[in-house]
């Protein structure tokens, strides 16, 4: 979160906030993501369990921040990759610039996707930066289908389910698989494009 316009001691806490989150990710990826403890997390720090209440009323406060900076990170890095491209380029952009970011932040990839934190639900705010992805992605959608390459169903709840649901499944087997591979030699990323095309066969249109 940027700190610009907050005055020294809001900017003081809102790093030490920050630093929480950093050490609590990097606790997780040693760790397991549903095995996070707070007084981990302060020990690292160098402060008692009890000061992190100041900036946490609990641990699944901390999951739910973790889940806001992560929704807002794939939002953000789909967004920069499409913003200057054509209509007809930016749905494939934009999965690739997803795809790239949970490959580079599995922890928080496993947050948000798998739910793997037993009773964990992120909260309105914290889940608002995905609704805003859907509703990229249901723009982009839409964009195909005024352009003929996709049919109208394409954007109906099935559409929408049909291309996370296989996007996902790509991913989530890369990462179960081949975590450290990269995204253009991974043995499931590379079926990205052949995938994409069995969606648009699903849903073709005119032009296609």
């Amino acid at each position: 979160m940027s700190t610009a316009g907050l005055d020294r001691r809001s900017r003081r806490r809102q790093q030490t906030i920050d630093e929480i989150l950093d050490v609590s990710i990097a606790l997780m990826e040693t760790e397991g993501v549903a095995a996070l403890s707070l007084s981990a997390v302060a020990r690292q720090l160098g402060m008692q369990p009890p000061s992190l209440y100041q900036y946490f009323p609990s641990k699944l406060a901390i999951y739910d921040a973790l889940f806001r900076r992560g929704a807002e990170g794939f939002r953000d890095a789909q967004r920069v990759a499409t913003v200057d491209a054509a209509p007809e380029d930016q749905l494939e952009l934009a999965i690739t610039a997803f795809s790239r970011w949970c490959m580079a932040n599995q922890v928080l990839s496993q947050l948000l996707f798998w739910r793997t934190v037993p009773g964990f639900e992120p909260s309105a705010e914290a889940f608002a930066p995905a609704v805003d992805a859907i509703d990229d992605l249901k723009l982009c959608l839409q964009q195909e289908v005024d352009g003929g390459r996709l049919h109208q169903d394409a954007t109906s709840d099935e559409g929408i389910a049909l291309f996370t649901a296989i996007t996902a499944g790509v991913l989530s087997q890369q990462l179960a698989n081949e975590p450290q591979a990269a995204f253009e030699t991974g043995r499931f990323t590379q079926l990205m494009p052949i995938v994409i095309e069995m969606f648009y066969q699903r849903y073709r249109g005119k032009k296609r």
